[in-house]
């Protein structure tokens, strides 16, 4: 059966280019070539009219969102309702309902979030995305379940060339060279909200890529896609994900512009499997756009942050404001998630089940809401010194945005048979510019030099905890006793100015393996050195997105880069320092989704030693001894191998997603997925540096060459979606002459990526 559809009329005579006529076939076509088939010169006008966020057009402009987040547990049966973990909570099933595919589901979580965006575009840009109201069934109390659903969505944009999902490069079907992984198919044209639009089917030319499949909705005027739905193919490889299915739909004022109208997409979730019949998590968020109102008379003070606006009271609103304010009502189904959600509050087991759930997810375990108890992935590490090494401690926590917080722990080292500790307290001063103050104190051992641009707060953990295998016998251990006050302020969003104070001794926590001694300015031998400096760091996250507005905040996942410029300056005498200095470092990392080709992380460092100074406080390029996967060191590095006054490093990750070993028609069924890096470092010691310190003629720079190691490594290992394990394999390039160099190394660990 053929269709022929003409165009005509003096509007589109005067077109750029006018489709003459476009034969659709029924059934599925196959073409010689692109050029040959009529969707093609369909998406070439679409390309050609690539479309901008009508947003960008206007002074200003303000609109509204409605967010609307539900969890379900999908495929239950009988077998799953007579388990022991529903005893006394079996009324929650009186709440099941049939889902779209027939089968059973029970609704366990429903977010809903109101937003007033403002937007300025001339003279200067600006935005404000405010949230004005929130309602979260049954977990008010524990908004780790709300934070994590927030952040497994991306905001989506049919027309850029790869859209993000779970920050993984998805190609899109509207992207420019769409014509290379997918197939299209023109079906017919039909009426759509009163509008003529073209209805194109498109799949990917291979199913095991990283792409979609669905329908394309475009007007036959303008060439604006007015809807779209986005599926994956059965064989995507991305972990705890069995499957995700976006529908959009866009307004189109005019030829060159669209706006956002209505967003749901629908993520098939589970950690084990992904058969059809498992059971799974599906979140749902759908968001509704409107009230756009364009050109609004805005001022400075609209954009501001307020006080009262970060209170927990300023979101909560009663029912009668969420009747009237829902863009979208709430089915019955939604309806009787709120009613059994707040059935299960009264339910002593239920609140066991969510504090089970937080405290997998934070580490923590809440006492009283008041007392943290944690962080328990830290209580065991092993090392040279200590031996079996146990930690615990503790944080107040009254909820998650508390203007204070007090923290320590405390440790033991079998071996060494010496008590360690750490506390910390901070205070928010103000929320708008987040100023904050805070002093803490710590004694402990520790591997220096693991690190360049090194966190100056007293509780980051101690690498020496958390090696517990390594190559080689470590005994470049450091005992550390350091005393911190602290000033931070963000004059602008997502930029921190922070100014430390800190008091240190350092000496070797093993003298007989690790000598630390040094000449001060006297030429007496010295063991310990004393250090008082200052240290003036600007931090900038450009494009970050953080929730909560207490002291600590979640931050979600997202692409930001990490800018990091600090001057250190060293004190002399100043409580008996040993040495005056001035140091200046900086620090750049970036994720980057790499089309469809995977996603690269790309950290460089540099940094500079003014002045002379001993061992313990002199950049080491970082090492790392241990067979787990650290970021930013050196994997056939030892320990204190290269110390530099000045240094440069960089690390090039790439994660290609599999799309190598799909090829392999055997290993593709594994779904492993292919890593390839390099390192390099490059760097000078002075020799007044090393005649400081007794053993200085041992230790040098990598001044000849520039130092660097490559390798592959092979991640996304295990069963099922639960495939969480990578090995890598590394090879040293250069400086091979020292026998105790390692030439090739195998490291191991976990990674949680999608």
């Amino acid at each position: 059966m053929l269709f022929l559809i003409s165009f005509g009329g003096a509007a589109q005579v005067e077109r750029e280019k006018k489709l003459e006529e476009v034969v659709l076939k029924k059934g599925k076509s196959t073409y010689k070539n692109k050029k040959e088939n009529p969707a093609y010169a369909i998406m070439q006008e679409v390309w050609k009219r690539k479309r901008n966020n009508g947003l960008q057009k206007f002074k200003t402009y303000t609109f509204k969102e409605y967010e609307k987040i539900e969890f379900d547990i999908a495929n239950i049966d009988s077998a799953f309702m007579d388990r022991k973990v529903f005893k006394k909570l079996d009324f929650i099933f009186d709440y099941v309902d049939s889902a779209d595919n027939g089968r059973l589901a029970l609704p366990v979580f429903l977010n809903e979030s109101i937003y007033t965006n403002f937007g300025q575009n001339e003279p200067s840009k600006k935005q404000k995305r405010l949230l004005i109201a929130q309602k979260t069934s049954g977990f008010e109390d524990n908004q780790i379940v709300t934070l994590t659903a927030k952040n497994l969505y991306k905001e989506i944009d049919i027309y850029d060339n790869i859209i993000n999902y779970f920050d993984i490069g998805f190609q899109s079907p509207v992207s420019r060279d769409g014509f290379s992984t997918y197939n299209y198919e023109l079906m017919d044209t039909i009426s759509v909200n009163g509008q003529e639009v073209f209805r194109i089917r498109y799949e990917p030319k291979r199913s095991d890529v990283l792409a979609f499949q669905g329908q394309l909705y475009i007007s036959t005027d303008h060439y604006a896609v007015t809807q779209a739905t986005l599926r994956s193919t059965k064989k995507m490889n991305v972990n705890f994900v069995n499957g995700i299915f976006t529908e959009l739909e866009y307004d189109n004022p005019d030829e060159n512009t669209f706006l956002p109208k209505k967003y749901r997409t629908s993520l098939d979730l589970s950690p084990f499997s992904k058969n059809k019949t498992a059971k799974s998590l599906v979140a749902t968020r759908s968001v509704d756009y409107s009230e756009y109102i364009f050109n609004p008379p805005l001022t400075d003070a609209d954009f501001e942050a307020r006080e009262s606006e970060m209170t927990e009271d300023f979101v909560k609103k009663d029912d009668a404001y969420w009747q009237s304010a829902r863009t979208d009502s709430l089915s019955q189904k939604e309806k009787g998630i709120y009613e059994m959600l707040d059935r299960l509050e009264d339910t002593p087991k239920f609140q066991r089940i969510a504090k089970a759930y937080e405290t997998f997810a934070s580490g923590y375990y809440n006492v009283g809401k008041a007392i943290d108890i944690g962080d328990l992935y830290s209580i065991y590490g092993r090392n040279e010194v200590e031996g079996d090494r146990i930690r615990l401690g503790g944080r107040t926590y009254f909820s998650q945005n508390d203007d204070w917080r007090i923290q320590g722990y405390g440790a033991y080292g079998f071996r060494d048979r010496k008590f360690k500790y750490g506390a910390e307290a901070k205070y928010m001063c103000n929320k708008i510019n987040r100023f904050t103050v805070g002093a803490g104190s710590r004694r402990d051992v520790m591997q220096l030099g693991v690190q360049l641009t090194t966190d100056d707060g007293i509780m980051s953990r101690s690498f020496a905890s958390s090696s517990v295998f390594g190559r080689g016998e470590n005994a470049s251990l450091s005992s550390v006793s350091q005393t911190n006050v602290f000033a931070a302020v963000d004059p602008l969003k997502n930029l921190t100015v922070r100014l430390d104070g800190t008091l240190q001794s350092i000496k070797s926590a093993n003298e007989e393996g690790f000598n630390l001694y040094y000449h001060d300015n006297d030429g007496m031998l010295r063991k310990t050195v004393n250090d008082s400096h200052l240290t003036l760091s600007l931090i900038a996250r450009p494009g970050a997105k953080f929730s909560q507005t207490g002291v600590d905040r979640y931050e979600h996942s997202t692409l930001a880069p990490t800018i990091v410029l600090k001057y250190t300056r060293g004190l002399e005498n100043l409580f008996n320092a040993d040495y005056g200095y001035n140091k200046l470092q900086f620090m750049f990392y970036k994720p980057m989704l790499i089309g469809s080709w995977g996603k690269s992380f790309f950290s460089f460092e540099a940094g500079k030693n003014f002045d002379p100074v001993p061992l313990a406080l002199q950049n080491v390029i970082p090492g790392n001894q241990s067979y787990s996967l650290v970021t930013n060191t050196f994997s056939q590095l030892n320990y204190y191998e290269f110390v530099a006054d000045t240094y440069t490093t960089a690390h090039l990750e790439h994660h290609f997603n599999g799309k190598i070993l799909s090829f392999i028609p055997l290993i593709k069924k594994l779904k492993l997925r292919e890593v390839a890096f390099i390192r390099g470092a490059y760097g000078t010691l002075s020799e007044e540096s090393k005649a400081i310190n007794v053993e200085g003629y041992k230790y040098s720079a990598p001044d000849r060459n520039i130092y660097y190691e490559y390798g592959f490594g092979i991640e996304n290992i295990g069963f099922g979606n639960l495939r969480l394990f990578r090995v890598d394999f590394n090879w040293r390039g250069n400086y091979l002459q020292d026998p105790n160099a390692s030439k090739f190394g195998i490291k191991a660990g976990i990674q949680f990526f999608y």
